[in-house]
């Protein structure tokens, strides 16, 4: 008979005993760790340090291959064995311009530009415009970045705060920033000045441009400033000096006696208007500047050809038929009787006189250029009981 095989344990070798005793020792480890809640705690340190011990591992068997030598060694080997290589050509390297554009395609660029513009800097001095044709004053104050009032502020002796008088050829002062340039006149007090100009004193002195001296400049009420000196005002602004008849009243004419001879005696009678104003003339768009406080234009410019109708926009009397001598040529004002006054200007021809009854849109006159203007046109304008001159375009009915 063969013996059995199997083994009962109390038949096992000794080496197996330490091995079982090991097993149920962790056994019981494990199942501590269990009760205490801590396994799933166990299993991921487990883990960590696993993870730890192969890569230490990997890094010590690579290090090892390559510090002796042995894969840069069986490399070479097979390269000499091989056949050698042909020359590669040599590309040349691409433009900088490439280079720019892939950096822009790929992400933010860091190349340096070779063209650099230098940043505007802050201009202190006045410089000069010729006026061009087609100019006007809201052109050229965009031009230069300025206000449209600060052209005129700066061109008083060429304008005349008028911006009819603009005309290609003129010289035009260009002010470094938005302000008032002032001729100074002997016997001139900067405290004075800055006050007319709503400014301090110290806007005046310390702009770099107009070259005053604190220690030279002595009492501000009779600074040591020359006659004729011209001193840029910062910021300053004043109001406009008009030429337009003022409100005129039947009863007393002659206050528009200094525009010119076309001013009208006193007048009791007459036509009253009804408060509503029609389109004065054939025409219905503009032709230069329309309402704009901001250069002192306080009227619209209507287009139309030398000799189109003018019609009386309300019924009233005339108090002003003849010619104007600040720029508007033959003129004709019409008092409505309620507070309210009309102008038309630049005409070339007047057909009612002085003191003339006239009817809401009947023919006064004929449109013409007369006065300074650039062209075929009227301009009109619409002033209220206090003497305002108010947007024609909120009272006119076309």
């Amino acid at each position: 008979m063969s013996e059995d095989s199997s083994l009962s344990p109390a038949q096992l070798p000794d080496e197996q005993e330490p091995a079982a005793e090991n097993k149920n020792r962790w056994n019981e480890i494990w199942e501590r760790l269990l009760r205490l809640g801590l396994g799933e705690m166990a299993l991921r340190v487990g883990t960590v340090v696993a993870s730890i011990i192969l890569v230490l591992l990997v890094i010590w068997v690579m290090g090892s291959l390559y510090l002796n030598g042995q894969i840069e060694n069986d490399h070479d080997s097979a390269a000499l064995a091989a056949a050698l290589p042909t020359a590669t050509p040599t590309v040349p390297a691409p433009p900088l311009t490439l280079l720019a554009e892939l950096a822009y395609d790929q992400g933010i660029p860091r190349l340096a530009q070779i063209h650099t513009s230098r940043p505007s800097r802050p201009r202190f001095e006045i410089t000069t415009y010729e006026v061009q044709k087609g100019d006007s004053v809201f052109a050229i104050a965009e031009k230069f970045g300025l206000k449209p009032q600060t052209i005129l502020w700066g061109n008083f002796d060429a304008l005349a705060d008028d911006p009819h008088r603009l005309q290609p050829g003129m010289k035009l002062n260009i002010l470094p920033m938005d302000g008032v340039l002032y001729k100074w006149h002997a016997g001139d007090s900067l405290n004075k000045v800055a006050e007319f100009f709503s400014v301090t004193p110290d806007v005046i002195i310390d702009w770099p441009g107009n070259r005053l001296n604190r220690e030279t400049l002595g009492d501000l009420s009779k600074p040591n400033i020359p006659p004729d000196t011209p001193i840029f005002v910062p910021g300053g602004k004043r109001d406009f000096i008009s030429w337009s008849a003022p409100l005129i009243s039947r009863t007393d004419p002659a206050k528009a006696k200094i525009f010119g001879p076309g001013y009208c005696g006193t007048q009791y009678d007459g036509y009253i208007g009804q408060g509503t104003f029609v389109w004065p003339t054939t025409q219905t768009w503009l032709s230069g500047y329309d309402y704009s406080p901001e250069t002192n234009h306080w009227g619209i410019d209507i287009a139309g050809a030398l000799g189109n109708p003018i019609y009386a926009a309300d019924s009233g009397v005339v108090v002003y038929s003849g010619w104007n001598d600040w720029g508007y040529g033959y003129v004709v004002v019409i008092d409505h009787g309620n507070g309210w006054q009309t102008l038309y200007a630049h005409l070339s021809q007047i057909y009612t006189g002085c003191g003339a009854s006239v009817s809401q849109g009947e023919t006064i006159g004929a449109m013409g250029s007369t006065g300074r203007s650039s062209g075929p046109h009227l301009h009109f304008e619409l002033m209220n009981a206090s003497g305002v001159r108010v947007n024609p375009h909120n009272y006119l009915q076309k």
